[in-house]
């Protein structure tokens, strides 16, 4: 360092070390009290739920944006999200893939009342729908009450649409055949299934237990 810097510059004709001492350094500047900030940008829609995805994960904004493209700026320990020059929202970062930030005020006033319903509350509501709601609903629930809150209520949702008779029926269904699960319950309300009795769902199976099916050997011609 002390060698070079005292060498002759081939174009400056001066020595580095002096140049530096005489000229440069009242060029400088002090750094500032505060380190800056390093951020990554970038651009997010807002999904229907509310919602905008970074790096898999999800934060939400008010309901409002939904449709809108916003800025997103995503320090270590804070994702900031703007509309222009507003900040809209911010949320401590995640770390975790599939992770959601969520702002219960962000959400519309539906999905508001159904984030405050507890699991007694989903009990009650299934119980008054009937025995078969009910104990899937219980089923649901078992040891995983948090993982399982969303398809419950998912569940008691469909009686807006289907009503209590047909949701219970289709309950009744799907513990019958061992599916207890929101996306059975669904299914056999769309398809109408609910309105058939249990036995139907094997008449169009009958003859293949009782008549031989249409590609059923018997063992005699197998081994010939």
């Amino acid at each position: 360092m002390n060698e070079a810097g005292n060498r002759i510059h081939g174009t400056t004709r001066e020595m580095p070390l002096k140049r530096f001492a005489e000229v440069e350094r009242t060029l400088l500047i002090s750094l500032p009290d505060v380190p800056p900030e390093l951020a990554v940008w970038a651009k997010g829609k807002v999904h229907r739920d509310a919602h905008v995805q970074f790096e898999q994960s999800f934060y939400s904004v008010p309901y409002r944006l939904v449709g809108q493209e916003l800025w997103l700026k995503a320090t270590d320990t804070m994702v900031t999200l703007y509309r222009g020059q507003e900040s809209v929202a911010a949320h401590v970062r995640l770390t975790r893939a599939g992770g959601r930030r969520t702002v219960d005020d962000h959400l519309p006033s539906a999905a508001q009342a159904w984030q405050l319903q507890d699991t007694q509350w989903c009990l009650a509501t299934a119980e008054q729908i009937g025995p078969a709601c009910y104990a899937l609903v219980h089923v649901l629930f078992g040891d995983k009450v948090l993982i399982k809150m969303r398809s419950v209520q998912g569940v008691l949702r469909l009686k807006q649409k289907y009503g209590a008779i047909r949701l219970e029926a289709a309950c009744s269904r799907a513990n019958h055949y061992g599916t207890p699960h929101y996306t059975a319950v669904k299914t056999i309300l769309q398809k109408g299934l609910d309105q058939l009795t249990l036995l139907n769902a094997f008449d169009a199976l009958a003859s293949t237990y009782t008549e031989g099916g249409r590609f059923c050997r018997n063992t005699q011609t197998i081994l010939q």
